[in-house]
């Protein structure tokens, strides 16, 4: 009697396994999903706290290519044209890509001193537009958007 309780304890532990398993493989197909312009634009707003933001010809995109070969590591530069003095400086700047699973990839954090840029390394999971948002010291927000394409080995994609 007791090698059935045995073997009715190892089939229950087995289903529990299987169950956990098919949970952390749903919580994996889940976090794949891809993300929208819509929820990148509602990451956006979340960051700078509701702000309206601005495209400026302030923010440039340094280093980011047109075609990425390798989504994996893409090179991103953000330069934003500021004084960077203690009145007028960029509190933050925050890069987004609005296809991946997350739309928010970074948010870098600046001080008055120094120069108002950054580089980075982000992974691109296919062709899509990456968003930088510079928060500046008075509150507002000035954007700048760049379609990547994301080839496949080289191939086009």
């Amino acid at each position: 009697m007791s090698k059935n309780i045995q073997q009715m304890v190892r089939v229950d532990r087995r289903e529990a396994l299987k169950a956990a398993g098919a949970s952390v493989l749903a919580l994996g197909f889940a976090s794949t999903a891809q993300a929208t312009p819509e929820a990148a634009a509602e990451a956006l707003s979340k960051a700078t706290g509701g702000a309206a933001t601005t495209m400026s010809d302030k923010v440039k995109f340094v280093g980011l290519p047109e075609i990425a070969e390798n989504g994996a590591t893409v090179p991103v530069g953000i330069s934003v044209d500021s004084p960077m003095s203690a009145d007028n400086y960029v509190k933050h700047i925050h890069v987004f890509a609005e296809g991946n699973p997350s739309p928010e990839t970074i948010t870098f954090n600046l001080t008055p001193t120094g120069k108002a840029e950054v580089n980075t390394r982000i992974r691109l999971g296919k062709t899509q537009n990456v968003v930088a948002a510079a928060v500046m010291s008075d509150g507002s927000v000035l954007t700048a958007k760049r379609e990547v394409k994301v080839t496949i080995g080289g191939c086009g994609g």
